[in-house]
Order: structure tokens, then sequence, then C-alpha cells
């Protein structure tokens, strides 16, 4: 069965439900909203091949273990979009490759979770919680940052889909929005809340705060015509305006699900990946000027092996590409040694070998972007990692 990256229960982790997103209550005062930093983490769930989406051209022996998978160079018929030192972007990632071209875009090709495991379910728990091993924390490391970060008003986190995911839950109060159509005022449940909760002074401004929210990302940007379903780009421009103005989200977290491809793996992350690039269009889109100060970064649980397999597609593996985007990206090259290919270099003769803590690079943005300090990072928003520095050279 397939999994087509539309707009629907396959899109984000859980579905799409009828959607009334709870904002907390208690917020505290509103920053001023010129210089914000912005920051989004998409995790792509399924395990995202990475060496399609970051291709390895160059590498010698890339051809010979990928087979009918292997996507051509640049300048070939559905080549790979060049990005210098011998790697470029999946044909589908056009915006991406843009951004690229204007030095907003960067990539950690061979990146991994401290632990190898192979199972989605304990991988993802792995990447989410920032910690050692699985279920080394109950809480997510970016629920942690928010709280290590501090400043007067603190950040603002919001999640995208149904239920919160791990990387978001903790302390740290977040606001949520499940998109599944305008939530109307006449709608019969939504009355029956309002007048349940009209007198309870922390629910009736929780609901009310949600259906607000509800409100503005399902329409477009004139605020009249409402988000199709099958529209991704008009989701990352809705999400984008739950990013703007005073009380708009510093921090989001978002799930694109369906990247498991271990059959007819060239046709499945054809969608996927256009899917994605429309996406992160739509964020930029909408966020207009705000983008100057916004980073995006994609990340998977561990990556799909070196070789096809007997069906056309890939089985679960280890490293995997990590995508980095945004105007308040420095430009630059790959973000991590690249361990070649070479049958002595695979891992346990099957995967691409990780040469950098994905905790490195979540690291590095905190730092350069969000202004969390080295020995919080090492101690509360990632325990146990002082040995893995932050990676990167500074952000715009």
């Amino acid at each position: 069965m397939t999994h087509a990256m539309h707009i629907n229960r396959r899109l984000l982790l859980g579905g799409f439900g009828a959607g009334i997103g709870l904002a907390y209550a208690g917020r505290v005062g509103a920053q001023t909203a010129a210089g914000r930093h912005k920051l989004v983490v998409i995790i792509a769930r399924g395990a995202m091949d990475g060496l399609s989406v970051t291709v390895p051209y160059a590498d010698a022996n890339y051809k010979a273990l990928r087979g009918g998978l292997a996507i051509p160079g640049p300048g070939q018929a559905n080549g790979a979009l060049a990005l210098g030192e011998g790697f470029g972007l999946h044909p589908a990632l056009t915006t991406l490759h843009e951004l690229y071209g204007a030095g907003q875009m960067r990539f950690a090709p061979a990146v991994a979770i401290p632990v190898r495991v192979r199972s989605h379910f304990d991988a993802q728990d792995v990447l989410e919680n920032g910690g050692e091993g699985l279920r080394a924390q109950s809480d997510g490391w970016l629920n942690r940052a928010l709280v290590a970060a501090g400043g007067e008003g603190g950040l603002k986190g919001l999640s995208i889909g149904a239920q919160t995911p791990l990387i978001l839950r903790g302390p740290a109060e977040t606001s949520s929005w499940a998109p599944g159509g305008q939530v109307k005022g006449e709608d019969r449940i939504a009355s029956l809340l309002q007048d349940l909760y009209v007198d309870d002074p922390m629910l009736g401004h929780s609901l009310a705060r949600g259906l607000e929210t509800e409100a503005l990302a399902m329409t477009m940007g004139d605020g009249t015509a409402p988000l199709r379903r099958n529209d991704v780009a008009g989701l990352g421009q809705a999400v984008a305006r739950l990013m703007t103005g005073q009380q708009g989200a510093d921090v989001v977290a978002l799930s694109v699900d369906g990247w498991d491809t271990h059959a007819r793996q060239n046709a499945q992350l054809q969608t996927r990946l256009d899917g994605l690039d429309a996406l992160i269009g739509g964020l930029k889109t909408g966020l207009g000027g705000e983008w100057d100060n916004t980073m995006l970064v994609v990340a998977t649980e561990f990556g799909r092996t070196a070789r096809a397999n007997g069906t056309q597609g890939t089985d679960h593996g280890t490293a995997s590409s990590l995508l980095m985007a945004g105007g308040a990206m420095k430009a630059g090259g790959p973000i991590g040694d690249w361990p070649t290919l070479a049958d002595n270099r695979l891992f346990e003769d099957r995967d691409l070998a990780p040469t950098l803590d994905v905790r490195s690079v979540f690291k590095g943005v905190l730092r350069d972007h969000l202004g969390v300090d080295r020995a919080a990072l090492d101690q509360r928003v990632f325990p146990g990692s002082a040995a893995e520095a932050p990676t990167l050279d500074g952000l715009a």
C-alpha cells in the first residue's frame, strides 16, 4: 500500500482530526515581534532515505549499491540538483535548492541518534527525548530548550498535529493545532463547550484562544478562502500565520509521516519530497519578512540500507541526512564528515555509517539561534551529551 503525502490522515502523526487546538492558559506578556528568532523542527517519520535526499553521486560506490534507485548526477535526465562537493539534492527539492543558491540551506549527510536501533518506535523516542538512550527522558529536548532559553516573556511553543509529539512535551506550556477544517461558532460542540466553560477563568480562556487559532490557521492569506486538504503549501502558510505577530509561536514541531519505503521507493519518495518541498515553500512565503529570523530543521529517526532490496526499496538503516534551511542560515557546505560508501566503511556491512551525533547539530542551532548556553545544552537539554560539541560555524 502506498502512502501519498496528501494533507490527510497520513501527513501528520496521528492524522488530522476536527482539531480544536487549545492554546495554553496563563500566557505571559507578549514579546515584541521585531527580531524574534523562529525555529521549526520537522520530523520525517518512517526513516527518510538520506542517500536519495542528499545524493552522493560522486561516491564511486553509490551507483553500484543503489542500482535502479540511484539518482543520476546533475545535468542528466531526472538528475540531482548540484550542491557541490560531490552531492546533489533530489530533483523534487527545487525550493530547497533555490534556498541553497541563496546561501540559506545546508545539510549534514551522515547523522544518527546516539544508539543503534532499527525500530521506528524506539528510534523516534531517542531522537525526541534527546537523551543517551531509549526512554532516557520522559519529556522532549525541544520543550527543555524552551525552558533553558528563558528570557523575558519566554518562548512560545506550538505543535502541529492531533497529538503533541514527545519532542515538545514537558514542563514548558505549549499551544497545539490539529488541522481539520475551521470550527465555526455555530457548531454544536464548540457552542456547548463555550457555554460550559464561560465562567471558568482557565478553560474559558483556553477554548477561546483555541477557536481563534483554528480560525486564523484555516484561512488563506486574504482571510476568506479555506485551506484545501491537499494543499501542502497552504498548510505551510497556515503554520506560518501562527508564527507571526506578537502572539506568534517561536518554536514549532511538525511531523510528516510515510517515509518507510520498503518497496517502489522512487515513486514514493518523489511524492513525499514534492510535499516536503511545498511545505517548506509555504512556510517561507507565509513568514514573509520573518523568514530572515527563521531556522528550519528536517530530521528523521534513522536512514535506510545502502543497498536496494528485492522490491526496489530499502530497509531500516543507520545514518541519514539532516536538512537545515532559513533566512538565519549562514552559507556553507556539508556539515560533518562523509564516511564514503566503500565496503569496508559501511556500518555492519549494510548501512551508511554515522559520522555525527544528531544532537550536535541540534545543539548548534539552539546555541547560535535561540541563545541557549553550552552548559544548559550539555546538562539540561541533552543530558549526558557534553562530549558532543555543537556543530556549525555560527549562523547569519
